[in-house]
Parts: structure tokens; C-alpha cells; sequence
């Protein structure tokens, strides 16, 4: 980050009183171009509300894009994410931001099935639009094993084939074994490949956009770069980015408009989703 750029946070910081990076980020982003209802319903449990994002001027071909945050299974919330709904729907896209249960109220499956629920909410209030999940760090593992061949959508009353494709940004898809204790009580065991979006990344599969920063330490670069040999061996479309001198956070971070310089995050998101084909059901 550029001097002048930490210099415009630090200022950022003591206007909003030492608020977090994603207020910092959301201090940023227009007021304009979009409408946004929040806490929307999708469950009955508190955590499953969604903020929606509306353009309003759509793009030549709208798409209803999923977003999943990241925040290792146990943390996150979707009013920090204002900056990845505005940047989609500023390119004419419409942008659900879900809330989904977390460690220690929920373990796995839970939050990947609140991921299928609120797809399939989506579904029913998208207009037929072409529907794309897509999702950062853990989000990114919400989304990738929506998109893979789980039951976990047809569970909660969607068709997989409804999905039109899936963006995954600095996703874990092949971690194990597990060494955190905290994330074997998450995932119920070391060694489980049943939690794992690799494992069933088999034919159909929606065409895929994977992006990682090659300087990542949290979620290891290897992780996109395994699931696209895997997605391409299983003869599905994907297209794997790999940013030089980005990191875990920068890599979703980008996304803002303040930042997007910072990665090509928001750019190559925006260019996959234009020449997106529609899905086969």
C-alpha cells in the first residue's frame, strides 16, 4: 500500500474512531448507482439474513452473484462487506450478501448448508438471471462445495445445474489433514475428505474463476491451483488467477474501488461474469 494510501486510511480511522479495515473500506464506497435492503430473511435462525444489492443501471446481461465472506468458519459479518456489494452491483450485476452460522453454534455441514439456502432464496428472487456463487477465504469453501458435485443444493430444493458459474477468491479446497484443534472440532476430524470441495469436484461442473495471491500465507496459492487441475481434468471450464505480491486480505480487499489498484480482483471479476454462458439444467 502507497503512502498516500495509508495516510487517507489513517485519516479514515480517526474520522469513524478507530473502526476496522472493512468500515475503512466501506467509508469509501458511493452512496449512488445502487439500492440495498438489508436483513432480509432466508431462514428462521438469526444469522440467516441477507443484505441485497440492486443496480440500477443492469448490465447488457445481469447476473444474481452469492457472495460468501470469509472469517475461518467462526466469525465475519455481512455489513462489512458493503464495498463487494457496491462493486458488483456497479457493474449492473445483482449482489446478495448472506450471514450464515458459525463455530461454535455451528459446525460442518451447517454453514455450507445455510450457503445452499440462501442460494436457492436467490434463485426464487433473482428474475432468472444467470445465478453465480462466489466467496473469499472460508466463503470461497461455501461457495466451491455449492458448485461441485454435493448434495448440498438439492437439499435445500435447487437443481446444481442452476448455477451458471462460481468464483472462488483465495479459497482453502484442499487442506488436509487438519492440524488447528479448532478446526478439527469444526470439521469433525484430521482427515475427512467429505469436507473438502476437491473431492468432488466431478463432472457436471459450472464453469469456475479461481483467484489467489501468490504471497497468501493464510490459504496457500496450491490450494486454486489444485482445484482448477482438478476442475479441468473433470472437463469443465475454469480460469485460474494468480497475483504476484498480493495477499490474503488484498486479494478481496481489491474489490473496493478505493483499492482496486491494489489487485485486478475487481477487473477480471467483472470481465468473467460478462462473457459468463447460461447454465445448463
Amino acid at each position: 500500500m502507497t503512502l498516500a494510501r495509508r495516510g487517507l486510511l489513517a485519516s479514515l480511522a480517526g474520522l469513524l474512531g478507530g473502526c476496522s479495515p472493512a468500515a475503512l473500506l466501506n467509508a469509501t464506497v458511493p452512496k449512488r448507482g445502487y439500492t440495498r435492503e438489508t436483513d432480509l430473511a432466508y431462514g428462521p435462525d438469526p444469522r440467516q439474513r441477507l443484505d441485497l444489492y440492486r443496480p440500477e443501471q443492469p448490465a447488457a446481461r445481469p447476473c444474481t452473484v452469492v457472495f460468501f465472506y470469509g472469517g475461518s468458519w467462526d466469525s465475519g459479518s455481512k455489513a462489512d462487506y458493503l464495498f463487494v456489494g457496491q462493486a458488483l452491483a456497479a457493474a449492473g450485476h445483482t449482489a446478495i450478501v448472506p450471514d450464515y452460522r458459525v463455530f461454535p453454534e455451528a459446525r460442518f455441514p451447517t454453514f455450507v448448508e445455510d450457503g445452499a439456502t440462501a442460494v436457492r432464496w436467490a434463485a426464487g428472487n433473482g428474475d432468472g438471471r444467470p445465478l453465480v456463487v462466489m466467496g473469499h477465504s472460508a466463503g470461497a469453501h461455501i461457495a466451491l462445495m455449492l458448485a461441485a458435485d454435493t448434495p448440498y443444493l438439492a437439499q435445500a430444493g435447487l437443481e446444481r445445474g442452476a448455477l451458471a458459474g462460481a468464483i472462488g477468491v483465495a479459497g482453502p479446497y484442499d487442506f488436509l489433514p487438519l492440524k488447528s484443534a479448532r478446526l478439527v472440532e469444526i470439521f469433525g476430524g484430521r482427515d475427512n475428505p467429505a469436507t473438502q470441495p476437491i473431492t468432488f469436484a466431478r463432472a457436471p461442473l459450472p464453469p469456475a474463476l479461481l483467484i489467489h495471491g501468490l504471497d497468501d500465507r493464510t490459504v496457500l496459492p496450491r490450494n486454486s491451483e489444485r482445484l482448477a487441475a482438478a476442475w479441468r481434468q473433470a472437463g469443465a471450464p475454469v480460469e485460474l488467477r494468480l497475483y504476484p505480491g498480493v495477499d490474503h486480505v488484498d486479494a478481496i480487499a481489491a474489490m473496493a474501488g478505493f483499492l482496486q489498484a491494489r489487485a485486478p480482483t475487481r477487473a477480471d471479476v467483472t470481465a468473467w461474469l460478462a462473457q459468463l454462458p447460461s447454465p445448463s439444467r
